[in-house]
């Protein structure tokens, strides 16, 4: 069974950091590209991030490049997100999923505000 556990989520300041952590189990994992979405209050889910296969290849939202930085480690079956320069409208909850896999895990939240 696909699980999708995130975690590291919290409150920061404007301007601080976070680093999420997205642990998977229950496919392989190092065969699929990962992606990072979010979803804030009242707006849609939307893609911030992804990191192919063999982590080689990342896309951002333009609202998020230069400052987010997705990689994983497959050995782990994990994939991170680290936020630098968090702004308030990077509030939301952030969720890790697997290209071509129909499954969120329960995500995390991240609130940035002073």
């Amino acid at each position: 069974q696909v699980q999708l556990v995130e975690s590291g989520g919290g409150l920061v300041q404007p301007g601080g950091s976070l680093r999420l952590s997205c642990a998977a189990s229950g496919f392989r994992f190092s065969s699929y590209t990962m992606n990072w979405y979010r979803q804030a209050p009242g707006k849609e889910r939307e893609f911030v991030a992804l990191v192919t296969s063999t982590g080689r290849i990342t896309n951002y939202v333009d609202s998020v490049k230069g400052r987010f930085t997705i990689s994983r480690d497959n050995a782990k079956n994990t994939v991170y997100l680290q936020m630098n320069s968090l702004k308030p409208e990077d509030t939301a909850v952030y969720y890790c999923k697997a290209d071509s896999i129909v499954r969120w895990g329960q995500g995390t939240q991240v609130t940035v505000s002073s």
